[in-house]
């Protein structure tokens, strides 16, 4: 834009010009061009000028938004390779089967979803039938994620190419009777066929960015050839609204994962009405992922448009296109072609000309139906752009109708999330619609048939030769027969189960040096992932970054500033770690990946991921269970734990609630070892548990959750005979000793609150000649987890007394727990502890002070815990009830 006299606007003018005169020129004719041609004709003339400087490699700012059009023209879309006439009547009877088996559920209530696939299916069928992997071919084939709410059109494929049979339909969402289908993608509930479980919304994007990236990393690491592995993920245009969806678009972008498609489904509607009603979604997301720096294909219109487009010579409709919002467009698929013709065409005279050009049939079928994610053609061509991409990651935006072919009464009705079936008229017209031969007489009671065309018709010979021909099924997941890893050298837990003598060693830095020891294992040490974002020297990493590096495709292109130091700052190709910086979020989705890189790749790998433990469990939960329901293992590691230990941070960094949390969790089993050699044992029996040899009745697909902490305190040797106890969850770490007759007392304690046990042990003999012991509960939760286990038993009529109730048999006196967790965390085992109960913990809001002023303030300092000791005993008569106050008096409690 100019002003009055010509020149450009003074911001630019810091910027040197070589040559001002022929400036002036080019903006008197872009000045020349609005007012002669009209100032549409001027943007057109900009945006092409800026789309050929970016296709010749000139150095500007993206164009973020293109026409409201397909991105590749008609006349430059590539032959379809196939038969597309075949793949329509395939796709009519995946159509069909999908909304047979939701309508047949919705007679028991179970719910289902028809319209998303409805929209959808082109998009799957395009890809299944060109382009999606299989695991049967080379390499690891591709991984697929599937919109959640999609699955009864993958289903319904699986049914028409013999992977499932009409039991298996007649039990969507009904698993207990052992045919059934899970509602959604989940790898735990079918695993021979579901790789990913995606229905939570946000979590598909996420992790398959982060699946895409490990692919890498493997790749750059030398552990498996993934180049000729494609990520796909299908997500919708309201699940774009998730902040995960977009959290992590920029790191596909800056590490050119050109092994990554998007494929969003911009049927305009989210559960409740349009995406954006007053907007364009569309063109928003195309904004949001070039200004990422992704690669965008956008597949609009069907070839109904191109008659209109031809038509279009001053630009009017593209123009038009462009403002109406999404909700009038909605509006627009259900109302007749006089409305159209009016509120559409109607506005503007070059476009009410058009119009009388137009049929009424031709407007319906445009406004309609007709749109680009609709046609295997346009599907095919945006797919075949994407895989030729190279350099960057690349997102589909394909329109359609939300419950396109359902009839009249499911497509583009704000309502149609929530439509659970369709009667047999419409169920019949749907067939007229499809071309389907089901006959009329198929309807019996009511009840509308699945249709199959023959286990040797040409349709399903048709599917299975391109599955064939693309490396077998899909999706699929497929275990591979790795076998078991070999077990690591004693000599790296040797190191902590001796002790530490008179040296202090926080549990994080125990647990650090064990790691490090264990990635120089020959055997397996390459397969460590070490997994931080952003706090390895809060965590005593940096030790990690010059041996073993850190993970990045374009290497080290600088020269560090700490170089000449010991610990310097070094990227690598082939670096072992993945610092992620600071995103949780992300850090998780790549222990996901690595988790479960035994099933995707073949190749078992073991991740760790340590974290401020308040920042794990607390705001990436949702991605702990994904990591469930997709069979993960590994260690996670909530490091500065407990709600006192982290002095000075105060509330926002107070943990006092994550093994609660985690407890909820049945594949996360969950340490709070108080001692290094307490680390060793766990991890080594998570190694054996994981990746070796399991015991009769053990799952081997669960990962750890193990807590550490940051206060430094000399490490003692393991005691002789301690491992069960430390792995099943509870073992006596020594007695106490008083005078003859004293009253005597069980102390449990768990993490760093064992150290304030053992000085009220001291507390308690020396003052109040009263002896306790002390327990080291290594997991209230596997306590708890054996003792339901052992309730279930003799409901079965089994004889079976919970571990906890075994170890503390006979011991004398009442039972206090202490924890740096709040109160519920050991109570959980409480029931199944003869003795007298009771618990000291850290509820509440943290606060910032001093690890003592602090645990004065929750009550949990060894002088509390000698005070609430003595409670317990008076209560039962065993010391003076005057005993309590004076303790109280003598400790300035």
């Amino acid at each position: 834009m100019t002003d009055p006299v010509g020149k450009l606007p003074s911001e630019l003018d810091q910027l040197p010009d070589r040559d001002a005169e022929e400036t002036a020129e080019w903006a008197a004719s872009l000045g020349a061009v609005a007012e002669h041609a009209g100032p549409h004709r001027a943007a057109y003339l900009m945006r092409r000028t800026l789309q050929h400087a970016e296709q010749a490699g000139i150095a500007l700012p993206r164009l973020l938004e293109t026409d409201y059009v397909n991105t590749i023209p008609t006349a430059a879309e590539p032959a379809l390779d196939g038969d597309e006439e075949m793949e329509a009547r395939i796709t009519a009877w995946n159509r069909w089967n999908a909304a047979a088996m939701v309508t047949r559920g919705s007679r028991f209530g179970v719910g289902g979803h028809i319209a998303t696939f409805a929209s959808a299916a082109w998009l799957y069928e395009t890809g299944f039938n060109h382009f999606f992997r299989g695991k049967e071919g080379d390499g690891s084939g591709d991984q697929l994620y599937i919109q959640g709410h999609a699955s009864p059109g993958i289903y319904a494929r699986a049914f028409l190419d013999g992977r499932l049979t009409e039991a298996h339909l007649d039990n969507f969402r009904q698993e207990s009777g052992g045919n059934g289908l899970p509602s959604y993608p989940h790898p735990r509930r079918l695993p021979w066929l579901w790789e990913f479980p995606t229905v939570s919304m946000g979590l598909g994007p996420l992790s398959a960015i982060y699946q895409a990236r490990f692919n890498r990393y493997l790749q750059g690491r030398g552990i498996k050839d993934t180049a000729n592995s494609h990520v796909w993920a299908f997500l919708g245009d309201g699940e774009m609204d998730e902040p995960e969806s977009t959290a992590a678009l920029a790191l596909a972008s800056r590490e050119r994962l050109d092994n990554l498609t998007f494929v969003i489904n911009c049927n305009l509607q989210r559960l409740d009405g349009p995406v954006r009603a007053n907007f364009k979604i569309v063109q928003e997301l195309e904004a949001q992922f070039r200004g990422a720096g992704w690669n965008v294909v956008k597949s609009l219109w069907g070839s109904a448009w191109d008659e209109l487009f031809q038509l279009d010579t001053t630009g009017a409709l593209v123009r038009r296109l462009r403002e109406v919002p999404d909700a009038q467009f909605q509006t627009y698929a259900t109302r007749d072609a006089a409305y159209i013709r009016e509120h559409f065409f109607g506005a503007e005279p070059a476009l009410v000309e058009m119009a009388k050009l137009l049929t009424d049939a031709k407007i319906a079928e445009c406004f309609h139906t007709s749109r680009g994610g609709h046609e295997a053609r346009k599907v095919y061509a945006a797919y075949k752009a994407a895989l030729a991409h190279k350099g960057a990651p690349t997102v589909i935006l394909a329109q359609t109708v939300k419950g396109f072919t359902l009839g009249k009464g499911f497509e583009s009705k704000n309502a149609n999330h929530q439509m659970k079936k369709l009667t047999a008229d419409e169920f019949k017209g749907m067939r007229d619609l499809l071309g389907l031969p089901i006959a009329d007489s198929a309807f019996t009671d009511g009840l509308v048939p699945y249709g199959h065309p023959g286990a040797d018709s040409p349709e399903v010979r048709y599917l299975q030769e391109r599955r064939a021909a693309l490396g077998g099924p899909a999706p699929a997941r497929r275990m591979h027969a790795v076998g078991p890893l070999p077990e690591p050298e004693e000599r790296a837990f040797a190191a902590l189960k001796k002790g530490s003598g008179k040296q202090e060693m926080a549990t994080t830095m125990a647990f650090v040096r064990l790691v490090k020891d264990l990635m120089r294992d020959k055997r397996t040490g390459k397969r460590w992932v070490p997994i931080v974002p952003d706090e390895a020297r809060t965590f005593g990493m940096e030790s990690l970054f010059p041996s073993a590096g850190i993970y990045s495709p374009m290497g080290q292109t600088y020269e560090p500033v700490d170089r000449d130091q010991l610990m310097y700052y070094k990227e690598a190709k082939d670096g072992q770690i993945l610092n992620e910086g600071i995103t949780e979020a992300g850090a998780m989705a790549d222990f996901i990946a690595a988790a479960t890189s035994y099933a995707t790749h073949g190749e078992t790998m073991i991740p760790f991921y340590i974290f401020y433990s308040m920042f794990g469990w607390q705001r990436t939960g949702d991605q702990m269970w994904q990591l469930a329901d997709q069979l993960g293992k590994g260690f996670i590691v909530g490091a500065t734990a407990g709600r006192t230990t982290l002095t000075g941070e105060g509330l926002q960094h107070a943990d006092g609630h994550s093994h609660l949390i985690a407890a909820t969790n049945p594949a996360s089993l969950n340490y709070d070892p108080a001692f290094a050699y307490e680390i060793a044992v766990i991890v080594k029996d998570g190694l054996r548990r994981m990746y070796g040899e399991t015991a009769p009745g053990e799952d081997s697909d669960v990962f750890y959750y193990l807590t550490v902490y940051n206060e430094p305190k000399p490490q003692p040797a393991m005691p002789e005979g301690v491992e069960e106890g430390i792995v099943k969850g509870l073992y006596r770490f020594n007695e106490g000793s008083a005078g003859a007759d004293a009253p005597r007392l069980q102390l449990l304690a768990s993490g760093t609150a064992i150290h304030w046990a053992l000085e009220a042990q001291e507390l308690l003999a020396k003052d109040w000649n009263v002896a306790a012991d002390v327990w080291s509960a290594t997991s209230w939760s596997e306590l708890r987890r054996d003792a339901l286990e052992a309730d279930e038993a003799l409901l079965r009529g089994e004889e079976r007394v919970p571990y906890v109730t075994q170890a503390l048999a006979g011991a004398p006196g009442p039972v206090l727990a202490v924890s740096d967790w709040m109160r519920q965390v050991p109570d959980q085992i409480s029931q199944w502890v003869e003795q007298d109960w009771s618990s000291l913990g850290t509820d509440g809001f943290g606060l910032s002070d001093t690890r003592d002023a602090a645990r004065r303030h929750f009550g949990v300092d060894p002088q509390s815990v000698t005070v609430a000791a003595l409670a317990q005993l008076a209560k039962r008569g065993e010391v003076p009830a005057s005993a309590v106050k004076e303790a109280r008096e003598r400790y300035g409690l």
